[in-house]
């Protein structure tokens, strides 16, 4: 298809997504970042955040945590540790796991403990912003 370009999203476990696309924008570790159609090369990594991902005019979210990203003019892989198709999310685990991990990060502890418990916050905000915006659509 003329004006597109094939977006991969590879887990340890599986190939989550292959599609053509027309745009995606992606969580750097730098900040995030947009493609389209004949992008330069480029690899970067990839911290905890949003995957944007646009055909036509449908826009579809992937939750990212971590990886690396690979942009080549005709081909975005995305090799995620763990990514998660919004609809694939359960709104109401996701709440759940806010609320954990909320208490988790009141309770304190060792700095590597509260470290652990800022980025299960994280996530678990991310997961649920997510799974929100798209059960409300």
């Amino acid at each position: 298809m003329a004006g597109t370009f094939l977006l991969e999203v590879v887990t340890p476990e599986k190939l989550l997504l292959s599609q053509q696309v027309d745009q995606v924008i992606a969580p750097g570790s730098e900040g995030e970042f947009g493609v389209l159609p004949g992008h330069c090369h480029f690899l970067t990594t990839l911290r905890i955040g949003e995957l944007h991902y646009r055909v036509g005019d449908l826009t579809s979210h992937m939750a990212i945590l971590w990886g690396f990203a690979e942009v080549t003019p005709t081909k975005v892989t995305i090799m995620a540790e763990i990514a998660e198709k919004a609809e694939d999310i359960d709104v109401g685990r996701a709440q759940a796991a806010v609320e954990k991990a909320e208490e988790r990060l009141k309770a304190g502890g060792l700095p590597s403990e509260v470290k652990e418990a800022e980025i299960s916050l994280e996530k678990a905000r991310l997961r649920k912003k997510i799974a929100d915006r798209t059960h409300k659509n």
